[in-house]
């Protein structure tokens, strides 16, 4: 199970800075690209991810067993050495990806706590904060500055479905820049 909670609309720079003062150290800014996969036949609230940052490429199965709670999604990962192959090998398998996604990553670590900033595409940018269980997300939340109502344990697909009352089955989740 991951233990993770995003606190939305943040000011990037202000929270960036912050956590640097309580001692977090920056591990790295990435653009990722994935691929997202309907079971077969489609399970509501499991899909199957190829991700990759064009350093470290995963396939894995997400599951969300209650969005309600911050350890409530399950995933079960894998890395793969190559992320065009992969996605071959899944069509092959007669899976076709049902949609194509883009984001902008600055991650940070704080003791055992991995935080990281996204940016995706028509929405604001957010932290997506996750620890080895919720004790440690909420250790975490002690130590910063932050805007209750805005916290949420919803996963991104549900965060533009129901906060920002976007379709990303119809509205492309890819950067026009494309980087």
């Amino acid at each position: 199970m991951e233990s993770e909670i995003r606190i939305l609309e943040i000011d990037k720079e202000k929270f960036i800075e912050q956590i640097e003062k309580l001692g977090a150290t920056k591990k790295g800014e990435y653009f990722y690209k994935r691929c997202v996969y309907d079971f077969h036949p489609a399970k509501v609230g499991k899909w199957i991810r190829l991700r990759t940052s064009g350093e470290e490429t995963t396939l894995t199965i997400k599951e969300i067993i209650d969005n309600k709670k911050i350890d409530g999604t399950r995933e079960l990962e894998i890395v793969v050495s190559d992320f065009e192959k992969t996605k071959e090998i899944l069509e092959e398998l007669g899976y076709i990806p049902r949609d194509t996604q883009e984001n902008k990553r600055t991650r940070y670590m704080y003791q055992d706590v991995e935080i990281d900033i996204d940016t995706w595409p028509h929405i604001p940018t957010y932290v997506e904060i996750e620890g080895k269980d919720e004790d440690a997300v909420k250790e975490f939340l002690k130590c910063i500055s932050y805007q209750e109502e805005k916290l949420t344990t919803l996963d991104v697909d549900s965060i533009y479905r129901e906060i920002y009352h976007i379709d990303p089955d119809k509205t492309p989740l890819v950067f026009e820049d494309a980087k």
